[in-house]
C-alpha cells in the first residue's frame, strides 16, 4: 500500500519524513551496533541489548546499604554548611574544592589491610551468578541505569522539564567522576586486586603496578549523586534507587574493585555533589 498515495504537497514531504524518522527510531539500535557513524546506542536500548540478570538478594547488599545511609545522614549537614555560605547559585569551581576537602583522608593501613582480608573472604564465596550479575552492576551502574531511571520519570514529564533533568543528571555524573577522580590521583590507593591479582586475573596487572587507584570510589561517587538526584525528583520510588544504589556498591566488593572505606567515601562524595545539583536546581 502507499501511503502517500493522494497526499498533495507539502503534505508529501511532510509525510515521508515522517516516515523516515519512525524508521531511523526502529533502526538506530541496529545501526548503532553495526557502527554507523552519527548512530549511538542510548542507555535504554543498551540495556534492552543486555538487560539484568537475577541481582543479589537484599541478606547480601544491607549491609553495605546501611553504610551508604550513614553517609547520606552526613553529607545532609555537610551540605547545609556550603548552602549557608553560598545560597543556592550554580559555583562548580568552588563547590569541586570543597567537596575534596571534605572528603576524609584514607584509612591507615592497618585498617585498609583488615578491609582487604574481607574482600580476600568474600571472593572465595563468589558463584557463577553472582559473577554475572557483578559485571552486569560494575558496566551499567557507572550511568546508564540512572539514565534509564530518569528516562522512564521522563516519559511523563512536559519536553522542557525532561530535558532540564537530564541535563542536572548529566552535570551530576560528571562532577562525580572530576572530583572522585582528583582525589583517587592525590590518595593513590591500589585498588584490592592490584594489592593481591589473584582477586582478579581477569585484569592482567602487571608485577610492581601502583594502580588503579580505588579510594574514593568512583561507582559509588556516581550512584549516591544519582540517587539523590532522582530521590529529589520523584520520592515515592526513592527505596527502589537505594536498592540498586546498594546492588552496585555491593558488586564492587563483590568483585575486588574496591574496599569498605573506598566505597562510604565515594558515596558521600555523591550525596554531596546531589544535594548541590538539585539545589541549584531548584528541586
Amino acid at each position: 500500500m502507499n501511503v502517500l498515495r493522494g497526499i498533495r504537497w507539502p503534505y508529501a514531504v511532510i509525510a515521508l519524513i515522517a516516515v523516515v524518522a519512525a524508521s531511523m527510531g526502529l533502526l538506530r539500535p541496529q545501526l548503532a551496533a553495526a557502527g554507523v557513524p552519527g548512530f549511538t546506542l542510548s542507555a535504554t536500548d543498551r540495556i534492552k541489548q543486555s538487560p539484568p540478570p537475577a541481582l543479589f538478594g537484599d541478606a547480601e547488599i544491607t549491609p553495605v546499604g546501611r553504610l551508604a545511609d550513614a553517609q547520606r545522614t552526613k553529607a545532609d549537614a555537610l551540605f547545609a554548611q556550603w548552602k549557608k555560605a553560598h545560597g543556592t547559585a550554580r559555583d562548580d569551581k568552588a563547590f569541586t574544592a570543597w567537596a575534596a576537602r571534605q572528603i576524609p583522608a584514607p584509612p591507615a593501613a592497618a585498617q585498609r589491610t583488615a578491609e582487604l582480608r574481607q574482600v580476600q573472604a568474600l571472593a572465595k564465596t563468589r558463584t557463577a551468578a553472582g559473577e554475572k550479575a557483578a559485571a552486569w552492576l560494575e558496566l551499567n551502574g557507572k550511568k546508564d541505569i540512572w539514565k534509564l531511571y530518569l528516562h522512564d520519570r521522563g516519559e511523563l514529564a512536559p519536553a522542557a522539564k525532561d530535558t532540564a533533568e537530564k541535563a542536572g543528571l548529566k552535570a551530576a555524573l560528571k562532577l562525580a567522576k572530576t572530583i572522585s577522580d582528583q582525589l583517587a590521583a592525590k590518595d593513590r590507593q591500589p585498588a584490592p586486586y592490584v594489592l593481591d591479582p589473584s582477586l582478579r586475573p581477569d585484569k592482567h596487572i602487571k608485577p610492581g603496578a601502583k594502580g588503579p587507584y580505588s579510594y574514593p570510589s568512583r561507582h559509588a561517587a556516581r550512584s549516591a549523586a544519582a540517587v539523590t538526584l532522582l530521590s529529589a525528583l520523584s520520592p515515592h520510588r526513592a527505596e527502589e534507587y537505594r536498592w540498586m544504589q546498594d546492588e552496585v556498591l555491593y558488586s564492587r566488593l563483590y568483585m575486588a574493585g574496591h574496599v569498605t572505606d573506598d566505597l562510604t567515601a565515594g558515596t558521600l562524595l555523591g550525596d554531596l555533589i546531589g544535594d548541590y545539583e538539585r539545589t541549584v536546581a531548584g528541586h
